[in-house]
């Protein structure tokens, strides 16, 4: 009789006096930077299962990977990738721009860093686990002239993959002029050996790119395929600069022709927020997968630009072949969107 009663009363528009409708939780937020994260560069991001992982240049000795749940609150796990590991001993200094991708069952980090001529030059190494031990498991690659390669970048894409890369302009000396360019190639299947020759596809060409200097760059590519076009993010200006600002351009093809975004850059300082170089990103998604996000540091000290940077993260959205940026922001923003969110009762 008491639940006839209960039942009734509901179908009559009266709740019980201990139950009320359920709201969302309101939904916290995070501020820019994250993670009390400093004296890194070059984040990048990978999304395994439930669980982030963040890797970047950041010890003189491999690189350091944290994890996270929720992509605002991080845990640091270690060295992922260990020079001093006895199965490793390459690179003399300079490891730089750590990204991992997962392929055929195994995680795969490509970086550059200083070999035994003075150049840096490109390596894959290859874990089980995305924090590592990663080994490396290629060669060097690009190692047959006396160029510089740095900021590699994989898109596996159907069949085939690709290894976007920098020739840097510390030996890429165009007309008198330190120039880095970006270029493609694509890989064999192994991962282990580049195949035909390098592919130029992006160098410095629009005027925020700092075109009337000595030495201009365009580097750390990252490339995603959204619907069917491709986006690749470059960043320009000298990384220690506070105009180090990020742009990009677009493809049918993972090898070109690329056709620059002419309101480039899409991301870039803000004097009023004392954000300053935000640059060499990455892409990623939220828990649930319904929104996009822009990995990229800042200048840790805003007066003092260096190699001292910082971890950020904001909303970014991909419409009819356009690019948005919801940044650089300092000021709290809604957290990355998750399926589990929880909910509260609220009593009417």
């Amino acid at each position: 009789m008491i639940a006839f009663l209960i039942l009734l009363g509901t179908l009559n528009g009266v709740f019980p006096t201990d139950s009320s409708p359920t709201v969302p939780e309101p939904r916290k937020t995070y501020t820019n930077p994250l993670g009390n994260i400093t004296r890194i560069g070059d984040p990048y991001i990978l999304k395994v299962d439930t669980n982030y992982y963040l890797y970047a240049t950041s010890s003189a000795n491999g690189f350091k990977v944290w994890q996270s749940s929720d992509l605002v609150s991080w845990t640091e796990k270690g060295l992922a990738l260990d020079k001093n590991n006895p199965l490793n001993r390459w690179g003399k200094g300079n490891f730089w721009a750590p990204e991992v991708k997962f392929y055929r069952n195994s995680f795969y980090m490509t970086y550059s860093a200083i070999d035994t001529t003075g150049k840096m030059k490109i390596r894959i190494a290859r874990s089980s686990e995305p924090t590592g031990p990663f080994i490396n498991w290629s060669p060097p690659l690009f190692q047959k002239d006396d160029f510089s390669y740095i900021d590699s970048n994989l898109l596996i894409d159907n069949d085939k993959v690709y290894i976007f890369y920098v020739k840097d302009c510390s030996t890429n000396i165009i007309d008198g002029k330190h120039i880095s360019q970006i270029y493609v190639n694509e890989l064999d299947q192994n991962l282990k050996t580049a195949i035909g020759e390098p592919k130029l596809i992006l160098t410095p060409d629009q005027e925020w790119e700092a075109l009337k200097n000595d030495w201009k760059w365009n580097e750390g590519p990252y490339v995603i395929k959204v619907k069917k076009l491709y986006y690749l993010f470059y960043s320009a200006n000298a990384f220690n600069n506070p105009n180090y600002s990020v742009g990009y351009a677009i493809s049918s093809s993972p090898q070109g022709p690329w056709t620059k975004f002419e309101g480039n850059p899409i991301l870039k300082k803000n004097l009023n927020l004392k954000v300053s170089g935000p640059g060499h990103c990455c892409i990623t998604s939220s828990p649930d997968n319904t929104e996009f996000f822009i990995v990229y540091h800042t200048h840790t000290l805003f007066d003092k630009p260096g190699g001292d940077r910082n971890l950020c993260i904001d909303r970014i959205t991909f419409k009819n072949g356009k690019v948005e940026v919801a940044g650089p922001t300092r000021s709290p923003q809604p957290f990355p969107s998750s399926a589990r969110l929880k909910t509260t009762h609220k009593n009417k």
